[in-house]
């Protein structure tokens, strides 16, 4: 295996089903950022990102559809913690009625959103796992991410919401941004390689506890005890389906 892409990737022959993955994942992972940025554009922080506690959660579904991965006692254990803790987030809302917490929240565009951000990145966490094991992470990482780049430039022209000059006005924090989620990217390639789907986004979305506190600081977002709260509940479950499972 000789180091030749990149100068540092080590380069495979990629198979049918690494293209396969390629053709399946691109879109869906287009829809999953699309969507994830009008969320968090459109509602609070405090209230969209522990929604994608959700994920870990559905991969225990899709990764035992795809991967074969059991559903486990702690599997299910999480999956309670998840809806309790979702149920949390507008716990001031339970005097109207019982169930008008679980109404806040779906009733909420943002919220909505990043529940189908949710369901699909259960979806394509999976097929970049199979992805990768037809591969390597190091490969699947650039190729995926790249033509992932390119596929959302071409389609920016039928967005008008996006401005394209404003890339340009704070070129220092672009660079930033992007060094970290390349940072991201591959991390998360060469951890999902090694350890069950859901274990790995279980423990990523832990990250939710951390936007709710940026939320609070420099969005001065409310409600953010009752979020905590709910949120905690919420990763822990998440936690309880990689940790146990």
């Amino acid at each position: 295996m000789g180091y030749d892409l990149f100068f540092f990737v080590p380069f495979v022959k990629p198979d049918r089903v690494y293209y396969a993955a390629l053709t399946l994942g691109l879109p869906l992972e287009f829809l999953a950022l699309y969507c994830y940025m009008k969320a968090i554009k459109v509602s609070p922080l405090s209230l969209t990102l522990p929604l994608l506690t959700f994920t870990p959660a559905l991969i225990i579904l899709t990764g035992w559809i795809l991967l074969g991965e059991q559903l486990t006692s702690s599997g299910t254990l999480g999956i309670v913690l998840i809806v309790i803790g979702s149920y949390c987030l507008n716990l001031t809302q339970i005097r109207v009625g019982f169930l008008a917490p679980l109404r806040a929240v779906i009733q909420d565009p943002g919220s909505r959103l990043m529940l189908l951000v949710s369901c699909i990145y259960s979806v394509t966490a999976v097929i970049g796992k199979i992805g990768i094991l037809h591969s390597n992470p190091y490969f699947f990482a650039v190729t995926y991410f790249t033509a992932l780049t390119v596929l959302m430039l071409s389609l920016m022209p039928l967005m008008p919401e996006v401005r394209i000059r404003c890339f340009f006005k704070t070129p220092l924090k672009g660079v930033i941004l992007g060094a970290t989620h390349a940072t991201m990217i591959l991390s998360h390639t060469l951890a999902i390689s090694q350890v069950q789907a859901a274990y790995m986004m279980s423990l990523k979305r832990t990250s939710v506890l951390i936007g709710i506190l940026y939320g609070a600081w420099w969005f001065k977002e409310e409600d953010i005890g009752e979020r905590l709260f709910g949120t905690a509940i919420m990763v822990a479950g998440a936690f309880c389906i990689g940790w146990f499972s």
